[in-house]
């Protein structure tokens, strides 16, 4: 298709194309086939599902088949009795009734009760407020679909959201006199399948529930855009300041002229013939400002070059390059045979889908997960968005088959994809009261190739997070168990008292980078520091986690099992700003500067145990 660029230039071997035994794996989501029924979320039995898989390629290698749920083989999680993990994820039959737990009981004397009807099990499907405050006595009725391991909503209770909103607008609708939604007929046939003739989009999905595209409210495209496509380096003539208020005070005076001064520090060292990524670092530890951001960040990751002058050649072929990927990658076969609309049946789509060439697993785990991606923010629920998303996905996956598509990649996607829209907008608070669909498809085009190369940047170092077995997360979770018993030893041996084990609940900070604890925008922030670093995803985001975790420590030495479980698995950080993510960051860099390279801190109590020596062996504080 086109060239890799992996950063450390080894080429995969045979032996990293494991073909993973599907026996036990017919429970995760990854390797389910996808339904073919006209219903869009038919219950199957396991003899089915079985049947299904069966017929897969047998010769085929797609990845990667792991999951949260496969890590946690701990006695403390089973729900069953039995020796084996629930399903992932769990059928409506086996999960009507989850009130029996094998966790540890809670200390006699502590004062403190677990909440009632609620372990932990059910918590990790229903983390997020936001979907399960109305879901009444869904709340431990789940359908059989393909659930998210890291705590987002599943689709079912996606649906029934759906479905809630249709009848409300059904009887607004019926007490105006009928007249017609704003929406028109979305609504209608909720439940049918819409065939499409688009190569870049699921042949089945179910009908489109995208919000109305609306006036941009103010953020409007830049109209010096095709400067800004050309060479990124153009914005920076576009910087405005804005003037200082008559009536502010001198704090937000000293507050105003301080930002400027740093954006045109900022201006000077991008605006040079040879950009000096040192004096860049230096600059970015403390925070880019969003005018210059994109390009910050594109040279950070090596994806700009430093000389201005290979800059517009560069971007041109590397553009290039990933839409000739992409277009690989979803043309059909004969280049023809276009999709009617109006067709159905299950043997037509079959042979569609065949002759898209699509590896239909990879592709039917990631048009699940991106609908499901930031559903509380409103430029994420346009179809422009996720059409974009799913195709930097897809076409990743199928370039690294060593690991293919792993749920959490998608969550890593989205801060490119944000900062680099940005670049083109009048207003760089893009979340909410703009259409991306609406911009030009150049803009749209440049944005998904400048993602995908930053995404592939980003991943290379951190690759073995997510191959089989997850050997990068383990040699993490294992340095921030040592790590946090140098930090705070009380919370280790608490943890360690309450059978508490780190894989538990760090194993979604390390797969997801701390994305489903903070706010997009603030992970923005945290991720400015991590690319000053010389190593910042692989290795300053284990002292971020360790910063993390023993800010919390107050709380959870007075908690149990279940309430550390809990606790953990939704911490109190929505109302979290800047200022908290840069405390964070000094003390992470703090615990860095001390532990760092210092192996013999990791040392046990008795010297040299076996334990220690194969720690500092694995991962080197």
């Amino acid at each position: 298709m086109f060239s890799s660029s992996n950063s450390g230039g080894k080429k995969s071997t045979a032996q990293e194309m494991v073909q993973v035994d599907r026996s036990d794996s017919a429970s995760s989501p990854f390797w389910r086939a996808p339904q073919r029924e006209t219903p869009p979320l038919k219950k199957t039995t396991a003899s089915t599902t079985t049947a299904t898989t069966a017929t897969r390629d047998p010769g085929l290698v797609v990845g990667a088949s792991y999951s949260h749920a496969d890590i946690l083989r701990v006695d403390s999680l089973n729900l069953s009795g039995s020796g084996s993990r629930p399903r992932t994820p769990p059928t409506a039959p086996s999960t009507l009734s989850r009130t029996s737990t094998h966790s540890p009981p809670p200390k006699s004397g502590s004062g403190l009760s677990s909440p009632p009807l609620k372990n932990y099990m059910n918590f990790l499907h229903n983390t997020n407020d936001d979907w399960t405050v109305d879901e009444g006595d869904d709340l431990y009725g789940y359908e059989d679909d393909d659930g998210d391991d890291f705590g987002l909503p599943s689709l079912s209770n996606m649906k029934r959201r759906t479905r809630r909103i249709a009848a409300q607008n059904k009887g607004s609708d019926i007490g105006s006199g009928g007249a017609l939604s704003p929406m028109g007929d979305t609504f209608t046939g909720l439940h049918e399948r819409r065939y499409s003739n688009s190569a870049d989009i699921a042949i089945e999905r179910p009908t489109s529930t995208y919000p109305m595209p609306k006036k941009s409210e103010g953020k409007i495209l830049r109209p010096q855009y095709k400067d800004i496509l050309r060479d990124p380096a153009n914005a920076l003539h576009l910087i405005s300041h804005p003037s200082t208020p008559a009536n502010a005070t001198p704090k937000e005076i000293d507050a105003i002229s301080s930002r400027i001064t740093r954006i045109n520090k900022f201006k000077r060292i991008l605006q040079s013939s040879t950009i000096p990524l040192t004096d860049l670092r230096a600059l970015a530890w403390s925070g880019v400002p969003e005018e210059v951001r994109a390009m910050t960040w594109q040279l950070l990751l090596s994806y700009l070059p430093t000389s201005s002058e290979r800059r517009v050649a560069t971007l041109e072929r590397k553009r290039k390059e990933y839409l000739d990927g992409v277009r690989q990658a979803f043309e059909r076969p004969g280049g023809g045979g276009s999709a009617s609309a109006s067709t159905s049946g299950t043997n037509t789509s079959i042979k569609r889908g065949a002759q898209r060439g699509l590896d239909e697993a990879v592709w039917h785990q990631i048009s699940i997960d991106v609908p499901r991606t930031n559903p509380h923010i409103e430029l994420y629920s346009y179809e422009a968005t996720q059409r974009s998303l799913e195709r930097i996905l897809y076409v990743w996956a199928v370039r690294h088959p060593a690991s293919g598509y792993v749920q959490g990649i998608n969550d890593l996607v989205t801060p490119f994809w944000q900062v680099f829209l940005g670049t083109y907008i009048t207003d760089h608070d893009i979340e909410s009261g703009m259409d991306p669909g609406q911009l030009p498809k150049a803009v749209l085009d440049a944005v998904e190739a400048d993602t995908f190369w930053c995404l592939t940047k980003l991943l290379d170092g951190i690759q073995d997070h997510y191959i089989v077995a997850q050997p990068g997360i383990q040699r993490q979770v294992a340095a921030l168990r040592d790590l946090t018993a140098r930090i705070d030893s009380g919370l280790a041996k608490h943890l360690e008292r309450e059978n508490v084990e780190f894989i538990q609940f760090s194993f979604r900070w390390m797969n997801c980078l701390l994305m489903r604890e903070i706010s997009v925008k603030n992970t923005i922030r945290m991720w400015d520091t991590y690319m000053a670093e010389e190593q910042g995803f692989s290795e300053f985001h284990l002292y971020v986690c360790a910063a993390f975790l023993v800010k919390w420590s107050d709380k959870l030495v007075k908690m149990d099992f279940q309430e550390i479980m809990m606790f953990l698995q939704s911490l109190p950080t929505r109302s979290w700003t800047e200022k908290d993510i840069e405390l964070l960051l000094s003390e992470a860099y703090i615990w860095q500067s001390l532990f760092k390279g210092s192996s013999a801190h990791l040392r046990g109590p008795g010297g040299a145990g076996q334990s220690s020596r194969s720690t500092s062996a694995n991962f080197q504080l």
